[in-house]
């Protein structure tokens, strides 16, 4: 049994710790969502969808970190906005075994945790697939669980990555190890890229996108952009059909509404800055035109100006 902590126990954050707890985990839960940390008090942790339905004891839930102690793995599972935040907030988590795994949507998250926690004992982590949303305080449901990928951020020996990984495994992730984490995190990004503004945009399923040949133009047409950024910058996708690829992994969860399209809903900021932002801030620094992920970026950014959250 390993000491599990994750900060930013959202939607997906709470399929992991419940899955973990179901595997005999002492799991830590940390959100800033205080009806959620009432309800995880109260009746449990459900979590329902592909893996099943069940109702666990965490061994704790709150919106701090206070008076958790050491542990063996720090999952941070929070926006991609909040991860200083919360890296700062793992440091009385830490000790000198303790592996830490960033796991966040779009570039840039592990190079802004690292000089805060160390880079020997960092992990990338790069999930996807899911489709998960939260039903109800306490509830949260997922549609698939394809990606759980990791790769070492800088010096963190091999044993101690893949002994953070079993922790996974033994709760019935399938994990993949990267030596090389850009083709990693890039694999997923152009997945992100295609599906989150498109969504978020109007307001679609992922199966939806996919069907309807209007939403379809501007997801691929984002897609395709990524794919010319990511060729400029020298990254090995390794795939020979990007596209083909994009709409593989979206057949698998059809019904599922990206994290970004869910916080619109919700009156919430997206990550949309790391995630189709990205393709045209490299964009414009490679000399690689990006006017789908531009005007996308554009219009999603004038919505949240709207939000008063």
């Amino acid at each position: 049994m390993a000491k599990v902590a994750i900060v930013g126990c959202g939607a997906m954050g709470s399929v992991y710790a419940g899955l973990m707890t179901d595997a005999g985990h002492e799991v830590h839960c940390v959100t800033l969502w205080e009806d959620h940390v009432a309800a995880i008090r109260e009746k449990g942790l459900r979590v329902e969808g592909v893996s099943g339905d069940r109702t666990v004891r965490l061994a704790s839930a709150s919106t701090r970190t206070e008076g958790i102690g050491v542990c063996d793995l720090v999952i941070i599972a929070t926006k991609a906005f909040d991860v200083e935040a919360a890296a700062e907030a793992c440091l009385p988590l830490l000790g000198p075994d303790t592996v830490v795994q960033t796991l966040q949507n779009g570039l840039g998250s592990a190079d802004r945790v690292a000089p805060i926690v160390g880079p020997d004992r960092l992990a990338i982590g790069v999930v996807g697939g899911f489709g998960a949303s939260r039903r109800a305080p306490g509830h949260v449901h997922h549609n698939g669980m394809e990606i759980t990928w990791f790769g070492a951020y800088a010096g963190l020996p091999r044993e101690k990555l893949e002994a953070s990984t079993r922790i996974w495994e033994s709760a019935g992730f399938r994990v993949r190890h990267f030596d090389d984490t850009r083709q990693m995190v890039w694999q997923k990004l152009i997945m992100n890229v295609t599906f989150s503004g498109s969504t978020c945009l109007t307001g679609l399923t992922i199966g939806q996108v996919m069907a309807d040949p209007h939403a379809w133009r501007v997801a691929s047409g984002c897609a395709k952009e990524a794919v010319a950024v990511a060729q400029a910058l020298g990254v090995n996708l390794a795939l020979d059909d990007p596209l083909g690829h994009i709409r593989e992994l979206g057949g698998k969860i059809p019904h599922a509404r990206p994290s970004m399209l869910l916080d619109h809903l919700a009156g919430l900021r997206g990550e949309v800055d790391v995630i189709n932002g990205s393709i045209p801030r490299l964009g414009a620094e490679l000399g690689v035109p990006t006017p789908v992920n531009d005007t996308v970026l554009a219009l999603i950014k004038a919505r949240e100006s709207t939000f008063s959250k």
